[in-house]
């Protein structure tokens, strides 16, 4: 006998909230629904694949197998169900399923191609290739798109951008195709492009995962953190059970410096997915950024556990600067760096990790062969150009001449609130950032990328080749205020404790004192200075995560360091008593007369916990973490005397200014 079905507007609605992205009320109208007819195999299709979609395996399997006993003759419900069990890696179930729904339509072309995927995962590569032949004679286009991801994968991606053109053309609004050209922009480097291509994507099918991930990405590299953690958010809601989506949402909160947030979306990861090592190795991260150094510790051990080669864990541990390695685990990371099947990336790590190591037991000859491989390798992998440096430069002292601040007097924003420290890597200004942030008037927030990107934005759309920072000359005085204004917009999502200052803690902004002087006047910029030998040394030990490229050779970093001193004679001079110069050697001979004079600059009144730094309970996110959490230490001063036999050619590349500083003993 024939079952009631429930009326078409129903499924329609039902549909229409689905390609809305709003699977919880498709739920709840598909069982509302179920509960006055119940034996609807329409309606249960589409709540199985509801559920399916939010990662709700087990009761969506238990609904298809309904559909299924309902209608054992129709097709759909068994490739629905067989590629519901692929989705969860299980082939050998997935395949029979499958293909009854081929015998009993010949002509479903997706069930050929879950077939064809299944097949190839446990093996049966000619039967794959034949299943994958006849979905690709069923839809030409999806065989265009598995040959153009073929070229892709293999990197010919010419080849693989003129596939999915063809595509797009009998097709404008391919979800696959687009994702795949956003994919291949992303790769050149165009970012813009590739958001704008994602955007297309996701317009066409709100709920297309990949291009959400794709799309959070961009996001992420164009240091866009609200929006790329919105669409992760997004996702998440689609698919709360999808550990990669929590992983991503975490990546994206920890530069963003929600550290805690961070946190629980990675354990929110492990619960789902306990054997994720890079949920584990980034759960690390951000309990030493929380000062919680044994559970760090205990997050970074898991990671090796599950991945051995893993070598960016052993390194995070040797970078707490306060884990000492045992002998085993030196053993263990010496055999690492012979391996064949380490990755070049990882060897470099076992190689910082393994210096470190030796460092501490005070073996500085076999520390510095460490670190001497560790760099070169770097160096391979990393792109830098010194003139490069040295002609932006240049442009910027020929362009940020007094006349310049003169003719702009009164431009800008004038809030106060925000205090830069500035500097050379490794020169103390983590420190200085605690001192000031252990102020009740001060938040701490992180190194935020945004004075950089408001000067790229100036380029965009110039097509007369104009650049920053000539492009500043056609601006007027309100342009200058509302670029001071956006960095204030921008920053307000790292202000979490209303406090009236905050600091952005990029050093790399030394460059940028003029640009920030000229949207934000009354903006405090403090430049955290160290001994040269001292800092091009600290930087030659340490393994960043991304950036400071120039890092890796002793000649990149005293030449370096030679143009950092030339900016800040150049702020000096064009604005003069603007930055405040905070001599780390002083700041440890005689902390408390240095704090004083740093709160008199800040017009900041005294408070003891200033004095009293390493008390102070925040979140520190650089390779200093530990050590300011320590009271003030000597041993950091004159530390590259260690290895002063192998620092001629860094001795020889810092000589002009040498002379500048008393050598420290």
């Amino acid at each position: 006998m024939q079952q009631a079905r429930a009326p078409r507007s129903v499924f329609d609605d039902i549909l229409g909230l689905l390609q809305q992205r709003r699977a919880d009320e498709a739920i709840a109208n598909c069982r509302q629904a179920l509960d006055r007819y119940p034996d609807d195999v329409n309606i249960l299709g589409l709540l199985g694949a509801a559920l399916g979609d939010q990662g709700k395996y087990a009761e969506a399997e238990e609904i298809l197998l309904r559909v299924i006993d309902l209608t054992p003759t129709f097709a759909k419900p068994y490739e629905d169900l067989g590629t519901l069990v692929l989705q969860q890696g299980q082939a050998e179930r997935a395949i029979p399923l499958l293909e009854k729904a081929i015998r009993l339509d010949p002509k479903q072309e997706a069930a050929h191609f879950q077939l064809g995927k299944a097949l190839a995962q446990v093996g049966r590569g000619q039967e794959a290739d034949a299943a994958f032949e006849r979905s690709f004679a069923l839809s030409p286009t999806r065989g265009m798109m598995a040959r153009a991801a073929e070229h892709h994968a293999a990197g010919r991606m010419e080849e693989a951008e003129r596939l999915c053109r063809q595509v797009l053309q009998k097709d404008p609004r391919h979800v696959d195709a687009l994702r795949m050209l956003g994919l291949i922009a992303a790769a050149a480097g165009d970012l813009d492009e590739a958001e704008n291509l994602l955007r297309q994507a996701l317009a066409g099918a709100p709920d297309h995962i990949p291009a959400m991930f794709e799309l959070g990405r961009v996001l992420k590299e164009l240091e866009r953190p609200e929006e790329a953690i919105e669409v992760y958010q997004t996702l998440i809601s689609l698919q709360p059970e999808n550990p990669r989506a929590h992983y991503r949402l975490a990546g994206v909160l920890a530069p963003a410096a929600l550290t805690e947030q961070s946190a629980a979306a990675y354990r929110r990861c492990l619960a789902l997915d306990p054997e994720h090592a890079g949920a584990w190795l980034g759960l690390g991260h951000m309990l030493k950024t929380l000062g919680k150094q044994s559970e760090g510790i205990a997050a970074y051990k898991r990671c090796l556990e599950i991945e051995p080669e893993f070598g960016e864990a052993y390194f995070s541990l040797a970078n707490l600067k306060t884990y000492r390695f045992e002998d085993a685990e030196i053993a263990e990371m010496q055999q690492r760096i012979e391996s064949e099947t380490v990755r070049e990336p990882s060897k470099v790590n076992f190689l910082f990790a393994l210096a470190k190591a030796y460092e501490d037991r005070r073996d500085y000859d076999q520390a510095w062969q460490y670190y001497e491989q560790g760099n070169a390798r770097q160096r391979m992998l990393v792109s830098y150009d010194p003139v490069l440096t040295e002609t932006v430069n240049d442009d910027l002292v020929a362009y940020f001449n007094a006349e310049f601040f003169r003719e702009r007097a009164g431009a800008g924003n004038p809030d106060p609130s925000p205090i830069f420290i500035v500097g050379m890597p490794r020169s103390g200004s983590t420190l200085v950032e605690q001192i000031i942030a252990s102020h009740s008037k001060v938040e701490g927030t992180s190194e935020l990328p945004y004075i950089g990107r408001l000067t790229k934005s100036l380029n965009r759309n110039r097509a007369d080749g104009m650049r920053y920072p000539q492009v500043l000359s056609e601006l007027e005085n309100r342009h200058f205020n509302r670029l001071g204004q956006n960095f204030l917009d921008m920053a307000r999502m790292h202000r979490v404790e209303g406090t009236p200052h905050f600091i952005d803690k990029m050093p790399n902004n030394f460059p940028l004192v003029g640009f920030i002087h000229a949207i934000l006047p009354n903006a405090r910029i403090i430049d955290a200075r160290r001994h040269p030998l001292d800092a091009c040394t600290g930087n030659l030990r340490q393994l960043y995560a991304r950036g400071q490229t120039f890092s890796y050779d002793q000649t990149d970093i005293g030449e370096y360091y030679l143009q950092y001193q030339r900016m800040m004679d150049h702020w000096d001079e064009v604005l003069p008593g603007k930055v405040l110069h905070v001599q780390y050697e002083e700041v440890v001979a005689d902390l408390e007369n240095q704090v004083k004079r740093i709160l008199h600059y800040l017009e900041l009144p005294w408070e003891d916990a200033c004095l009293n730094f390493h008390n102070t309970d925040r979140a520190v996110r650089t390779a200093s973490s530990e050590q300011v959490r320590q009271p003030i230490y000597t041993s950091g001063i004159g530390f590259w005397r260690h290895y002063e036999a192998q620092l001629e050619e860094l001795k020889e590349v810092l000589e002009p200014i040498l002379d500048r500083y008393a050598t420290p003993v």
